[in-house]
Formats: C-alpha cells, sequence, structure tokens
C-alpha cells in the first residue's frame, strides 16, 4: 500500500514540474515574440549581422547539446544503480554546462565592451533578456547538477534521488530545446535576414 502512495506521490511530482515546464514555455514564448517584433529596432546601431559570430555560437550549441546527452547517460546510469559512473556523467555535464555560460558571459561582456549594451536599442535589449534569461536557467541548472551530485554521493540512488535526477533530466533537455530556439531564430535568421 505506501507503494502506491509512492507511486502516487511520484506522479503528482511530475505534474507539477511539467506544469513548472508549460508556464516556463510561456515565459520563453513571450521573449521570443518580444524578439521578433523588435530584432529590426536597432536605432541605427549594429544587427544580428554585425554582432555575432555564428562559429562562436555553433560550439557554444555543440556543448549543451554534448552536455543534453551525457546527462541523459547519467540517468541510465542511475537507473542502473551504479553510482560512480552516474557522478561522473553528472560531473562531465556540469563541466560542458560551465563552459556553455562561460562562453555566454564572454559573449555578453565583449558586446558591451564594443559598446552595445542592452542599452543601445531594442533590439540588444531584447537580445540581452532572451539570451540572459537562458543562462540565468542553466546557472540554476548547474547548481542543481552540484546538488545532486552531493546527495548522490551522501545518500547513494535510492528512489527519492533518482525522481529528483530524472526531473533535473527534464529541465535541463527543455533548456537544450529553448537554446536549439534561440540559436535558430536570434543566431542563424539574425545572421542572414
Amino acid at each position: 500500500m505506501s507503494q502506491e502512495l509512492a507511486k502516487q506521490a511520484d506522479d503528482k511530482t511530475l505534474f507539477g514540474f511539467w506544469v513548472y515546464i508549460l508556464t516556463d514555455c510561456v515565459v520563453f514564448a513571450c521573449l521570443f515574440a518580444t524578439f521578433a517584433v523588435l530584432r529590426f529596432n536597432t536605432f541605427g546601431g549594429p544587427g544580428a549581422e554585425e554582432l555575432f559570430s555564428l562559429p562562436f555560437v555553433f560550439v557554444e550549441t555543440m556543448l549543451l547539446l554534448t552536455s543534453s546527452f551525457v546527462c541523459g547517460l547519467a540517468i541510465l546510469a542511475a537507473r542502473a544503480k551504479n553510482k560512480k559512473q552516474t557522478l561522473i556523467l553528472l560531473a562531465v555535464t556540469f563541466v560542458l554546462g560551465l563552459a556553455f555560460v562561460g562562453m555566454e558571459i564572454s559573449e555578453f561582456s565583449n558586446l558591451v565592451h564594443e559598446g552595445n549594451s542592452w542599452q543601445r536599442s531594442a533590439f540588444l535589449s531584447s537580445f540581452f533578456t532572451l539570451v540572459g534569461t537562458h543562462g540565468l536557467h542553466i546557472t540554476v541548472g548547474l547548481v542543481w547538477i552540484l546538488t545532486m551530485g552531493w546527495l548522490i554521493y551522501r545518500r547513494g540512488l535510492e528512489r527519492n534521488i533518482i525522481r529528483k535526477l530524472l526531473l533535473f533530466s527534464l529541465f535541463w533537455h527543455f533548456l537544450d530545446i529553448v537554446w536549439i530556439f534561440i540559436f535558430t531564430i536570434v543566431y542563424l535568421l539574425g545572421a542572414t535576414l
């Protein structure tokens, strides 16, 4: 009977987390819509084609997509109750995510240093808001990885820990999907239109 109650609690938690993901979808949809409306409002300043380096952003994209793949492997290792492999794969996910955030901070820093901050135009304001919100989510994910790593190290791969790790994985994969849209709409279309 207690196993049935635990499963019901897990189902409710998973449902609640999906509701959170959907609300985040709404937030990002609003940010994408804002960017789409403001992308040509450069106030006489440079547009996307002058500011963005596609090879640089491609490397960022590969880092994040690889981290998502490695995160999936960590879930498989956790389900196989392989604590050491799970921790190693989470560490690799963390390093790849940290490298992504580092590159994003570098891009933002270079833009601001060149006089292209969020204050220069509506286009740049919407760009910094959209990409910065995604970067903030990635940073939260990195803290979550550290927390999960500590829990796994201290308590092992008990059922509750694996459930939390699954929720983290959903969050991380969601951020990859959002990034694919950012890469396509902001960078690829911006560099070609």
